[in-house]
């Protein structure tokens, strides 16, 4: 299993440079990251493809981990939704780079996490953010998770200029952003695959259904004392 993910995962990286694992291989050797609603293995997968990293984990559940997780991370910190954003909250300054990856929709108090993890970033840190789009409310609905309301656990829209404005005025500087990331490898994989995915009323492998209609928006950005790049 783990050889196969690695395996994607490193495609996934060429496909999609500006993607999760993407954004992982730029943080700075031995750095220190925040993983924020670290589920589906993300404990395992970070520390396999950066060993070097000290890896810190925040989540409200166990949410589809192996049996020893825990050892993938030097801390991981189970909460509340209410307190999720206060337990971030705690780090000021302390992270090389913080990993948002589909957490945000989830949170009761998204603002106030994304605040925090502004907060935990050093200067020159990086954070990575990424959400379903606003317009995957209006996508084919039933594919396991295409259109916004597939999921039950997705509580809030998140608006795509509301979050520039919010990183803008909290000392980031954007280095990259889509509203619909659609890499084009990824793309056409989709396109040949729609068929398919629709007659099995599910996304398409490696998400790239996703990248066909444009579900995922990414956020890329740096910390500076100013916002403003010198």
């Amino acid at each position: 299993m783990i050889r196969k993910s690695l395996f994607l995962g490193a495609l996934e990286v060429i496909l999609n440079p500006y993607g999760k694992w993407g954004f992982l291989k730029s943080v700075v050797r031995n750095g220190k990251i925040l993983d924020v609603g670290c589920g589906n293995n993300s404990p395992l997968y970070t520390k396999h493809k950066r060993p070097d990293i000290n890896y810190t984990g925040i989540d409200i559940a166990v949410y589809n981990q192996i049996t020893e997780y825990e050892k993938y991370a030097a801390r991981f910190i189970l909460t509340s939704p209410e307190n999720f954003h206060l337990e971030i909250e705690q780090f000021t300054e302390k992270f090389d780079a913080v990993i948002s990856a589909h957490n945000l929709e989830h949170c009761n108090n998204y603002k106030g996490v994304l605040l925090a993890m502004i907060k935990s970033l050093k200067k020159d840190g990086k954070i990575f953010l990424s959400f379903p789009c606003e317009k995957s409310t209006t996508f084919p609905k039933g594919r396991g998770g295409l259109n916004f309301y597939d999921d039950s656990t997705h509580i809030n829209i998140i608006n795509f200029n509301e979050i520039i404005k919010i990183l803008k005025e909290n000392n980031i500087v954007i280095d990259f952003s889509v509203q619909q990331s659609k890499p084009l490898g990824l793309f056409i994989i989709g396109l040949v695959l729609e068929p398919i995915s629709r007659i099995c009323n599910k996304i398409a492998p490696f998400r790239t259904t996703w990248a066909l209609y444009g579900f995922e928006t990414i956020i890329i950005g740096h910390k500076t004392e100013t916002g403003l790049e010198i």
